[in-house]
């Protein structure tokens, strides 16, 4: 497939990146993925959603590495918010792998929220809310969730006493991190933190998953 002089990675290219990740993907999601990127590429010149603009860099960096969450937990028919959804990494790739999830983009920017709307459309996704808002305010517009992830947070206390807040009520959070905020994060107690899960073809990368202790 290819959009105007940009080559989009082939069937073949696809399937083997995400091998190296031990995942799997049928025909259909293949076609969502080509379909996804090319929404990208296009709107990228409109808007920053990505520093990176070479087709098989995009596709390990930004689909292998979300969908790399559905190894790291469990994902199957839950309520999961993705916060800081920019260009719609991690929860979008997520939700072409397990589309039976409901899932909540949680994006301030206007244009970016434009932006995932049209990737919903685009990709006919069902059971897909995109919010226009800071995740700090909102409440019951989104609970209960099961999980809340994200890619783009800064400032993880603040993220985390909400996501764990007794409206909110997450169960679990998983943040695509560097190592040395992993450390950091690891010592807040609000959670209970598993070992950080290396990313395939990343010396500092790592999904960290939390379980929310009783309150």
């Amino acid at each position: 497939m290819q959009i105007g002089k940009t080559q989009l990675p082939s069937e073949d290219a696809i399937h083997r990146a995400l091998a190296e990740f031990h995942i799997a993907v049928n025909s259909a999601q293949v076609i969502q993925i080509q379909q996804y990127m090319d929404v990208l590429l296009r709107w990228n010149d409109k808007i920053n959603l990505t520093a990176i603009r070479d087709p098989i860099e995009i596709l390990y960096r930004h689909f292998c590495e979300s969908m790399f969450g559905t190894i790291a937990l469990s994902v199957e028919d839950c309520r999961l918010a993705d916060v800081g959804s920019g260009g719609g990494f991690p929860g979008i790739p997520m939700k072409i792998i397990r589309p039976e999830m409901d899932l909540y983009l949680i994006e301030s920017n206007m244009k970016k929220a434009t932006f995932l709307t049209e990737v919903v459309r685009e990709l006919n996704l069902t059971g897909v809310r995109v919010l226009v808002s800071r995740y700090e305010e909102l409440s019951e517009e989104v609970a209960p969730l099961d999980i809340i992830c994200s890619r783009a947070v800064g400032e993880f206390g603040p993220f985390l006493e909400w996501a764990s807040s007794p409206i909110i009520g997450a169960q679990k959070v998983a943040l695509w991190i560097g190592a040395q905020d992993a450390e950091s994060v690891r010592r807040l107690r609000t959670w209970s933190w598993d070992e950080p899960k290396p990313i395939p073809h990343s010396l500092r990368r790592f999904i960290l998953v939390g379980i929310r202790n009783p309150q």
